[in-house]
Formats: structure tokens, sequence, C-alpha cells
């Protein structure tokens, strides 16, 4: 059920996906036959910025006048060329590193008031005994009153060792009181988890591909493979949005041969046209692999997915991933400013690109359009299995996703499971171990209990479907002759939603008990309680325990027939 917590979040715009890095350098390519277009037009803007600033009738802000001006003409482009100045750096550096300066907790709005959502533990916010549903009402002595979380966040980051002072509101106590923090060099972990499943199955949850993120990879298959002498491994990249490409190839080079293809760039430029090869000696060519993806596995991560399936090394499990074949390159401007640009596209072994969306063809209203299936081209992998380019990477075995209810969606999004963990952890000093913790239905009453006074209306699919039928019965002037049933129907209608609250209780319960172990455990705790429910989960370990099931899945085609 965590994946319907995050699905939702998603969907509620508190998430993005990060994309695909590369931190090297190339050399200056001299001028180019378009040198002349290229110096007229900077030469006209120039000159159109100083007359702007000059004549126009009110004050400007030239640094946000040029900074529109230059998102508007990168965003012509594609949504991974991005300019970053000086005052975005801790962004910057925060998407190329996983770290930033900050106190180490993650925002939100509710409720018109900014609110900490999560603090990461051992960090700042943490340490300071910050906890999930404080107010921030002041930051260093200003009122952040009708701040949206984007300003609420430039506040709270900043240079390490550096304070910043909070005054709190915490609502489940009816206190205020003010913290002082000294901010830290905050790093979020690649691997944010790993441990033994069922039958000796290793796990590893890879968050990101930062500059750590093989090394952390590495340590925990060694640790997995030593300690707990496990004979198969999950690997998860599902929510991985990805990050840097040699830290993809480092990680399948963790389990291919040195000099194995890994993966190829193609560019305008020639200096991109690289084929990138394993450098490393393995660590374990044989053990058997499932990588699980979904529709927010991104770049790096559908490099090691779709790298992995290309040289039969690996089943892939889950959802179709989210098809973005296009890698980035970071590029110093003057005054500390940097440009993240679009340098080249990238080739899994087979030959495929998995880029989805064609954003050098848009439509006349500029709208990119998708790779149709008809463009598509069948590719095969090391054992002759066929794969496709154009639209991602295609999981071996489909796991198809939960559409919540919508009684869970409306829960979640009126922070009301957010707001009764909140009251939860004011009553409850502990908790057993996200394995073993459960909701139970004493607990769930209280639930029910807390949720009875509050608002949390949705309109069902049936709902919908009889207000339409309502306005063409008004068209055709039956209104009147089937109001009776109508209203027989409303409230039939009512009747069973009311009911949604014990309908869908599993489902509830599973996201209820992930948002409560966060506020015990944080993100480990998030993860291990999906573990115990996860249909992917349950699925990889089937695969992976079922010798035959697996080596048939990566079997050349003709060797499977009788």
């Amino acid at each position: 059920m965590h994946n319907i917590y995050l699905l939702i979040k998603r969907k509620l715009g508190l998430i993005a996906i990060s994309f695909l890095l590369i931190s090297s350098s190339i050399v200056s390519v001299g001028y180019v036959d378009s040198y002349f277009e290229v110096s007229k037009n900077l030469d006209i803007f120039a000159t159109l910025f100083k007359e702007l600033n000059v004549y126009y009738v009110d004050d400007t802000e030239p640094g946000k006048l040029m900074k529109t001006g230059i998102d508007a003409m990168l965003k012509s482009l594609d949504p991974y060329t991005n300019f970053y100045p000086e005052s975005d750096i801790e962004d910057y550096r925060f998407m190329t590193t996983g770290e930033y300066g900050g106190i180490g907790a993650m925002v939100r709005k509710q409720d018109g008031n900014i609110i900490i959502a999560e603090p990461y533990e051992g960090f700042p916010a943490h340490k300071a005994e910050l906890e999930a549903g404080d107010i921030i009402e002041k930051i260093d002595g200003k009122d952040i009153s009708g701040y949206t979380t984007g300003d609420v966040s430039k506040l709270l980051k900043g240079a390490a060792k550096t304070e910043v002072k909070l005054s709190i509101y915490r609502k489940v106590t009816d206190a205020r009181f003010d913290k002082s923090l000294l901010r830290e060099d905050v790093k979020i972990k690649d691997v944010s988890y790993y441990g033994e499943l069922d039958k000796k199955v290793g796990y590893i949850k890879l968050n990101g591909f930062t500059q750590t993120a093989s090394k952390e990879l590495l340590a925990a298959f060694k640790d997995l493979k030593e300690t707990n002498q496990i004979t198969s491994l999950i690997i998860d990249l599902r929510g991985n949005g990805g990050g840097l490409l040699n830290e993809a190839i480092n990680i399948v080079n963790v389990f291919v041969e040195k000099g194995q293809e890994v993966v190829s760039t193609k560019g305008k430029i020639k200096q991109w046209d690289k084929v990138h090869k394993a450098l490393n000696d393995p660590v374990d060519t044989k053990i058997p692999l499932v990588v699980l993806i979904d529709e927010y596995s991104a770049s790096a991560s559908e490099i090691v997915s779709g790298t992995l399936q290309d040289l039969d090394r690996a089943v892939v499990v889950g959802r179709k991933s989210y098809g973005k074949g296009l890698v980035q390159q970071t590029r110093s401007l003057s005054y500390n400013a940097q440009l993240k640009v679009t340098v080249a596209k990238y080739y899994t072994p087979s030959g495929r690109c998995i880029q989805r969306i064609d954003y050098s063809n848009k439509d006349v209203n500029g709208k990119p359009g998708e790779i149709t299936d008809s463009l598509k081209t069948e590719f095969k992998t090391l054992n002759n299995r066929s794969v496709f380019d154009g639209g991602g990477i295609e999981p071996d075995i489909v796991v198809d996703s939960k559409v919540p209810a919508k009684i869970t969606y409306s829960l979640i999004s009126k922070n009301l499971i957010f707001n009764y963990a909140t009251e939860f952890k004011n009553l409850v000093d502990s908790i057993p171990e996200p394995f073993t913790f459960e909701v139970t239905d004493t607990e769930y009453e209280k639930f029910k209990n807390f949720i009875a006074d509050k608002k949390y209306d949705y309109q069902t699919e049936t709902e919908k479907l009889l207000d339409k039928l309502k306005k063409k019965a008004v068209e055709d002037k039956l209104i009147d002759s089937l109001d009776g049933i109508f209203i027989e129907l409303d409230d039939k209608l009512k009747r069973n939603k009311s009911e949604d609250v014990n309908t869908f209780k599993d489902e509830i319960i599973r996201v209820l008990e992930n948002e409560i172990v966060s506020r015990y455990y944080y993100q480990d705790g998030r993860i291990k309680i999906d573990l115990k429910h996860n249909d992917e989960i349950k699925k990889a370990i089937e695969v992976l325990t079922d010798s035959v099931k697996y080596t048939s899945i990566l079997a050349e085609p003709d060797s499977t027939q009788n």
C-alpha cells in the first residue's frame, strides 16, 4: 500500500522526477555555420533587454526578467534543459550529488500553513525534535504567512554550520516554541534500505543515482552476501527518476563481465558518440536478479533495467518505465550559474533508445508527440528475446498497479490520515518494529470516530454517471417522470458510500499503517512495512524462488518449445 500512498502523493504534485546528468566536460567546437545567426540574435536580445529596462513604464527587476526569458527559451526545447542561477545553487547541488545544506526535512502546505511533513532521521530537524505536523510560523523572525513551499524551502536551505531560527506551533498539544537549528550538509542516501526477505532473497532499494550510488549498492550487496548468505537479489528502482550516467554503468558492472558494453550515447557533437563498457571486475555474474520498475523509473534507472534485460541478466518486473532516453550535461556559466543541457540520446546494448516523447517534432500548439507504435522498432536481447524502442522499458512480468478507491484518495488528500497519525504519535510513545506493526480493529474504530465529523466527501463514478443521466433527462424533458427514481438512486448511493470506510477497510489500513510507522521509523519504516504487502515484491520472490520459471523467462524463445 506504500505504492498507493506514493501514487496519490505524486498525483497531488508532491513528488517530481529527477533526470540523467553527466558531470564530464567537452571541448569547444569553435565556429559553426550558424555563427552569424547566433551573433546577430544575441545582439538583438541584448539591445532589447537594455531598452526594456530603461523605457518600460514600471520598474523592472533585471535578474527576474532575464530568468523569465531564459526559462521560456529553454522550455521550447525539452523539460530537462534548465538554467540554475547562483541563488538556486543548493537545488542544483542536490540534483547532482543528493546533498544540500539545510535542516533535513520535507515541508508542504496544509490548510494554508507550511508544515513539517517528515523530518529526516539523524539531521537537524530530527535532532531538534521537530515532528511531522508541526507548523512553521516564522523563520529567523520573519512571518511566513502566505509563503509557498518553494519560498520556505529556500529560506531553510543554506550553507552548513549556519544557524536558522524557527518559530513552531504544535497544534496537537497547542504549544508554541522556538528552535535554533544549525544547518548541516544533508545527504539523502541512494540506498535507502537493504535486507534479507524470504528464502534467502536479498533486497536493495535504490532511490537515486548520485555520486555515491554504486558505492552504496556494492556495499549493501556484499554485506547481504557475506552476512545473510543470500542466493538471489531484488533491486528496487520503482520511483527512481535517475541521475548520473557513470553510476548506472558502475551498478550494471557489479553483475556483468568486465568489457561488456553497457550503454552507448550519440549526439550532435562527435565527442558524445561513445560506447560505455564495464571497466571493473564484476562481483557476481551468476546470482539470479529481479529488477523492479514502474512508470516513475526513468533515465539511469532505465539504463540499469534495460541493459540487464538486453543481456538477459535479470528479470524485469513491474510496470512500463517512464521512457527518457536523453542525456544531460552540466555547463558552468558566468557568476556561478549552471546550465543543464540535453546533449545526446542513449542506447542500450541491443541498440534501442527508449525515449518516449519526440521533442523535435511539436504540433501547432507547441506540444510534442509520443513515439507511435507504428514507428517502434524491434530489437533482440542476447538470448534473442524481442524488445522494443520508443516507449520505456517493458517488464518481462507486468504487475498492474491498483487504482486506489475514491475514499482512500480523499482521506489522503484531505490530510485526515496524516492528521490521525499526528494525534496517534502524541498519544503513543512507541510501536513495534515495522515488520510486525499492525493497525488493529480497535484502532481502526478509533480512526473511524476521528473522521466521523470531518469533511472528506467524494464523487464515485456511479454518481458521475447519474449526474449525466439527470442532465440528459432534463434536456429530454423527462425529469418530472423520473425524478422519484433519481431520488431513490441518490439515497441508495449515499448509503452505499457511507459504507466505503468498511468496504475498503484493508486498503485504508495499509495506508494508515504506512503513515503511522513513518512517525517512529521514518523513511526506513515506510519501506519495511511496504515489503509486507507489496504485490511486486511477492511476484519477484515467486520468480526468484522458482529456478525453472526464472530460467524460462530469460531463455531463447525456441529453446522452451517441445
